[in-house]
């Protein structure tokens, strides 16, 4: 059997999509998914995406990492499946959508740039909070760690995030590590992510993203309610209203572009 697919990239996190509004694909089967993602006998990409039908809403999004697992919501695969909603006529410019931690709305601002507006996150409810933004641990649609840096550039992000990753202290479900370093005059603030699930370093992740820019403003480190966050595959913007340890409003921006379409096998192996 056949299978058509879109790639698709946000800030140089991509994505393999499929039009699964038939259910035909087998969505059980981790081991194909998993060699679909895989960048050598398969497609290649951080994670593959599947568009549904939903009873009451535009679309349901079925998101899976790149080892078959799904766990969390992906911030930049949701810009980029809006896009490739629009792309089958399912949506003109705006969609309101089922992911699987809840209900979003997004946009598509350009023919290249989307976004989409994240849940509220309520910072009192976290333990694991080292005020001083040293790390800082929340939950934006995925588990993230944030942790405060000095000259990123020369982080071993996969050896240093894999360690943290596994610790005991996340259990089996694991985390994703942000390491941040924010410019002395607050104007740049750049972040390198390890992304479970991935086991590995991507090149943006809009979930840290918005870890990142949640951390950022509730340690007093930016006031600005709205911040460009700086990865190695672009810039996102995350915006947001805050009133004391609440967050709500919370949209991520940033382009999308669809890379190429193609037919694999759905009998892949490796």
């Amino acid at each position: 059997m056949k299978i058509q697919f879109y790639k698709y990239q946000g800030t140089g996190n991509d994505f393999v999509m499929v039009d699964n509004r038939d259910g035909c694909f087998n969505y059980n089967n981790t081991e194909f998914i998993s060699s679909i993602c895989d960048r050598k006998y398969g497609i290649g990409c951080d994670g593959l995406i599947l568009i549904e039908d939903d009873i009451d809403l535009d679309f349901n999004m079925r998101y899976f990492n790149s080892d078959g697992s799904q766990l969390g919501m992906c911030g930049n695969g949701a810009r980029c499946v809006t896009h490739f909603a629009k792309k089958l006529g399912i949506i003109n410019n705006s969609a309101i959508f089922q992911a699987i931690d809840g209900i979003h709305h997004a946009e598509i601002i350009d023919n290249n740039y989307a976004r989409v507006k994240m849940n509220d996150i309520d910072m009192s409810n976290y333990d694991l909070i080292d005020k001083n933004f040293d790390n800082i641990y929340l939950n934006t649609g995925s588990p993230h760690l944030v942790i405060n840096s000095n000259d990123i550039d020369k982080i071993d992000v996969f050896n240093e995030g894999r360690k943290i990753r596994f610790d005991d202290t996340y259990k089996k479900e694991g985390v994703n590590i942000n390491f941040v370093e924010v410019a002395s005059d607050n104007s740049l603030c750049k972040v390198r992510t390890y992304e479970r699930g991935v086991e590995d370093e991507t090149l943006s992740c809009g979930t840290g993203a918005i870890a990142v820019a949640v951390v950022l403003n509730y340690s007093n480190i930016v006031s600005k309610k709205e911040i460009k966050i700086s990865m190695k595959g672009g810039d996102l913007n995350v915006s947001f209203d805050r009133v004391g340890d609440n967050f709500s409003n919370i949209w991520l921006s940033g382009v999308v572009s669809e890379v190429y379409k193609g037919e694999i096998n759905g009998d892949i192996k490796r």
